[in-house]
């Protein structure tokens, strides 16, 4: 018995990936790929190691068209391209359907359909005799792999279907099964369905056909994962889902953890394994393309995914990580944060202070006056979290009672005028840099923005390495807004250098001083070498 089961654990079933993030993913609101960004994705997704890429459907629109007229070109080393369409329409042959046409003329080695399993979506939806969507489904696959097309058979509404019929939901896999058909995936279209019923529909679909089965589950309940899960513990081989869970309504099964569902719990073998130490940068990267705002809260790939704030916390993750990590972050390409908060305990400031460069212990003496530091100034609206550039000047200082300032900020003054139909902002700056002084006037997309120049123009005659500085991200936030107009405002800036990033943090009654702290924490960090 136990030589039986190291057996199974060592040959790890593989399971298939089939990434659908340029065609499903693209139906999600506020995602629009231009061709030149599928291509991107499409070389990105295959270096990663899917098996299979949804490029789209040539069908539909003529930007699909172009995309798989320029991937005919492309050798992808291994993941293959599918193109994405429907069953024959009914009483059209399959010959004279020129959507199916298309299919073949699209030239890739993967075609996937999708067709009614869902006796109520015949009647009422095709408004066809059940036999004729049977014939639909047979057609179109056997006329694919006639022209030689390997032929993914996505069962549209095929667990809704096999609740309301399960003997014509069965007869429709079996159709395309018949016809020749690679696999079948069963589709939770409406994302409705509870993990255990996935499952048992999955095991009875494994049950009765001879070809692999997979899955297609959508989030609409928020089980989109959980539910890709529970067709692969039933015997399913292929799970498609797209990167960061894009989709349509809520979104696709979100495959960035899928991947290391299956890997790191399921023990099987997916994506190859030195692929799973860049899933997080994958994710960015698709993100970035699609110029979405990463969601910091995702699973295993997110930036709070590893972040640790309560104190107890950080204290056991100091001692011992996995008391409060199920994997160590860097396997899938992440890293440990530690969140400087009211919230925060000695651990956390001496974890933090050591990624940001310094050298404290629990028994630096400095410790008790950082940490208590940090919490008034965060009842004051302050926010560390994101202002790593703030805390490590706060920790300077504190360690360094009278650090030697790199410049003075002596007068500043903003204004706005109205010239002719145009607002104009002006901002006005002197500075000290030891005895010399610089005195520069700017104006600005907003008072802010020549504030920010102002400031570079002049320090930047001292310090050279200052033009190297962009500022790459502005937030304000009332703190509280039910004072109205009196309200303290935070705000957050973020900056690069090329070769690092950080960010700094104000906060006061007036936007512009706010800011102002801001973005001088920000230009001094800057000059600051460590």
């Amino acid at each position: 018995m136990v030589t039986a089961c190291v057996l199974c654990r060592t040959m790890k079933p593989q399971i298939e990936i089939y990434d659908t993030t340029l065609r499903d993913g693209s139906q999600g609101e506020g995602i629009h790929f231009s061709v030149t960004d599928k291509l991107r994705i499409a070389a990105k997704l295959d270096l990663f190691g899917v098996h299979y890429i949804e490029g789209g459907w040539p069908g539909s629109n003529p930007k699909d068209i172009e995309f798989f007229e320029k991937a005919r070109k492309i050798k992808f080393k291994n993941a293959k391209l599918a193109a994405f369409g429907s069953t024959r329409k009914k009483n059209v042959t399959v010959e004279e359907d020129d959507q199916v046409r298309l299919l073949i003329e699209a030239g890739t080695p993967v075609v996937t359909i999708y067709g009614k399993s869902s006796m109520l979506h015949v009647k009422e939806v095709l408004r066809c005799t059940p036999d004729e969507n049977l014939a639909m489904i047979g057609d179109t696959v056997k006329y694919l792999k006639d022209h030689g097309k390997m032929v993914i058979y996505d069962a549209e509404h095929a667990f809704d279907g096999y609740k309301l019929n399960p003997d014509y939901a069965l007869a429709t896999w079996q159709a395309a099964e018949k016809a020749g058909a690679d696999l079948v995936v069963l589709c939770d279209t409406n994302g409705g369905c509870l993990p255990t019923e996935i499952n048992d529909i999955t095991r009875a679909a494994v049950g009765r056909l001879n070809c692999r089965v997979g899955i297609h589950s959508h989030d609409d309940s928020g089980l989109g994962v959980a539910n890709a899960l529970a067709a692969l513990d039933a015997g399913a081989m292929h799970a498609q889902g797209t990167i960061n869970g894009y989709g349509e309504r809520t979104g696709n099964c979100n495959l960035t953890s899928v991947i290391p569902l299956v890997h790191f719990k399921l023990g099987k073998t997916c994506v190859p394994a030195r692929s799973l130490a860049k899933l997080r940068d994958l994710s960015l990267f698709v993100d970035d393309v699609a110029n979405i705002r990463h969601n910091p809260r995702l699973p295993w790939v997110g930036s709070a995914a590893f972040a640790h704030k309560g104190g107890t916390h950080v204290n056991a993750v100091q001692k011992l990580a996995s008391s409060y990590e199920h994997i160590k972050p860097e396997l899938v390409g992440n890293v440990r944060t530690v969140l400087i908060s009211d919230l925060a305990g000695r651990s956390n400031v001496v974890m933090k202070a050591r990624d940001l460069g310094f050298n404290l212990t629990n028994d630096t003496p400095q410790l008790k006056a950082i940490l208590e530091r940090v919490k008034h100034l965060e009842n004051q609206g302050y926010e560390f979290e994101a202002a790593s550039g703030s805390l490590s000047l706060l920790i300077r200082s504190a360690l360094s009672p009278k650090p030697d300032p790199f410049f003075q900020l002596e007068t500043y003054h903003v204004s706005m005028r109205r010239d002719q139909m145009e607002s104009i902002c002006e901002a006005t700056v002197r500075v000290r840099v030891g005895d010399r002084k610089a005195h520069t006037v700017a104006e600005g997309d907003g008072p802010v923005n020549a504030l920010d120049r102002a400031l570079r123009e002049a320090l930047v005659r001292f310090f050279p390495k200052l033009k190297s500085v962009e500022l790459t991200d502005y937030k304000v936030r009332i703190i509280n807004g039910a004072t109205g107009t009196g309200a303290k405002t935070r705000v957050l800036i973020e900056c690069t250098d090329g070769k690092r990033t950080w960010g700094t943090v104000g906060v006061s009654g007036n936007i512009i001083e706010a800011s102002l702290q801001a973005l001088l924490d920000s230009l001094e960090f800057a000059l600051w070498k460590k």
